[in-house]
């Protein structure tokens, strides 16, 4: 069964974590909404986006996943908008999947949901903000509806973590055979 994914992003975020994670639920043949409060995002390498809808549009809408991709302007953009923590609580909270990689988890530090109970991963360079959870430094770490990846080399398996925790591992082993993983 396809799954209903939004990806939130902002102005600075990282243009390698977006596409890969896109383009990877797509060719699972999952509704992917790019998500973001501009009508043209401009990426952290200054690649310019259209997002397929609004904030406004989705601030009522409930996805099987909420996706945060990092890139540290678009981060600390998305993590100082209210709304996109609203969402994210939400979904958390209705025991949807919540995905973040690279810088992203930090703002998950500006949510309720984390507690010392907590096991994530990040960025090596977000690591001290993480003093209050059970921190790894493996490549993707699932902890209850949420997984977390280190960075930008690491998407792809991020992106394949997302599908298995939706048990579609039969659509992982096809995209690794189709793209050559």
């Amino acid at each position: 069964m396809s799954k209903n994914c939004m990806i939130l992003v902002d102005n600075g975020t990282e243009d390698i974590e977006l596409v890969v994670t896109s383009d990877i639920l797509r060719r699972a043949e999952y509704k992917v909404d790019i998500v973001s409060p501009w009508d043209v995002v401009t990426l952290s390498r200054s690649v310019k986006i259209i997002p397929d809808k609004s904030l406004e549009d989705v601030k009522n809408v409930i996805y099987d996943a909420v996706i945060l991709p990092g890139g540290l302007k678009g981060v600390e953009n998305l993590g100082n908008n209210l709304d996109i923590i609203h969402i994210i609580e939400k979904h958390y909270n209705e025991n949807k999947l919540i995905a973040a990689i690279c810088a992203a988890p930090t703002i998950l530090l500006k949510t309720k949901i984390l507690n010392e109970n907590f096991t994530i991963t990040s960025h090596p360079s977000t690591k001290n903000h993480f003093n209050n959870v059970n921190y790894l430094e493996d490549i993707v770490v699932i902890y209850n509806n949420l997984i977390t990846s280190r960075g930008a080399g690491t998407t792809f398996e991020f992106a394949f973590s997302i599908l298995k925790y939706f048990n579609d591992l039969d659509k992982v082993n096809k995209i690794k055979n189709d793209i050559v993983y």
